[in-house]
């Protein structure tokens, strides 16, 4: 019996990355899956986005578990996109359990710049919201919503020497912090359903978004054109634990723990897989 056994999830962002990595553990453990991917680029962010065919890639996995999957390609940034996806979902795969609303970008150095605001709060905020708001009808009591931050939801950007001069960058750092607290208080909202809304915040993570020039170009300021292994050198010092990064999968086990009955009593959690970030940049608290 798996640890998700007869549950159906929700996952956006499941092209690759980290959110095909939460759909495959959750697969592994019994879970059905709505996989959800917007499938293609976007002009202001610079590094290459999840697409169709990795989209299949991801439906190929979950069904080699001998699970069912529906994958659908939509945009969270349109709220009746999500809402068409999601009851296609149910429509195939009969309810809705838990809701990893994992979809997110990067849009550092992006151009336009405040295009690139735009996009980033536009999907890692209102993305986050949208994908919530548009599961909530099919939610039962109990159900799981577990959501996707980061450790720069921990990190003070007040001290901005350069206001306007990243906005993309700056926009991610903000959504982060704004879906961390549109989540607590939420949480607060559907706990008399016994619903429970938790937020896992990776440190960096080894995806394509982590390993794309804007990154390295974050990480090595100090360098013209910084190669990933310029950027390698940089990486440990965001995290305690002396290591450049995590992997997808230590994430996924924190998402599996939280869609699973084992965690039915823990709610409005700021959950970091961080290797000891948050104890090297703690001048934000949430």
């Amino acid at each position: 019996m798996g640890r998700v056994e007869g549950k159906v999830a929700l996952v956006t962002g499941a092209a690759r990355g980290q959110g095909r990595s939460h759909a495959i553990r959750l697969a592994e453990e019994g879970a059905d899956i709505i996989a959800v991917d917007l499938g293609h680029n976007l002009e202001t962010v610079n590094y290459p986005l999840g697409s169709v065919e990795d989209l299949k890639e991801t439906a190929r996995l979950v069904e080699a578990l001998d699970r069912r999957i529906v994958t659908v390609q939509a945009d969270v940034r349109e709220r009746s996109q999500l809402t068409a996806a999601i009851e296609q979902g149910v429509a195939e795969l009969g309810h809705l359990d838990v809701v990893v609303a994992s979809a997110g970008i990067a849009a550092m150095q992006g151009e336009p710049k405040l295009q690139a605001w735009a996009d980033a709060v536009d999907t890692n905020l209102i993305g986050v919201i949208n994908t919530v708001h548009a599961a909530l009808p099919h939610l039962p009591d109990g159900a799981s919503i577990i959501m996707t931050g980061s450790v720069a939801a921990f990190m003070n950007i007040t001290g901005d020497a350069n206001p306007g001069k990243d906005p993309g960058g700056a926009a991610y750092m903000y959504a982060k912090i704004g879906l961390s607290q549109f989540a607590h208080e939420f949480a607060r909202q559907v706990a008399p359903r016994f619903m429970r809304v938790n937020v896992v915040h990776p440190t960096n993570c080894n995806t394509d978004m982590l390993n794309s020039q804007p990154m390295y170009d974050s990480f090595r300021p100090d360098l013209e054109n910084p190669t990933r292994e310029d950027a390698l050198l940089a990486f440990p010092a965001q995290q305690a634990m002396p290591i450049p990064y995590v992997e997808p999968r230590d994430i996924s086990q924190a998402v599996l723990w939280l869609a699973s009955d084992e965690s039915r009593y823990v709610t409005g959690m700021q959950l970091r897989v961080d290797a000891g970030s948050y104890l090297k940049f703690q001048n934000f608290h949430i």
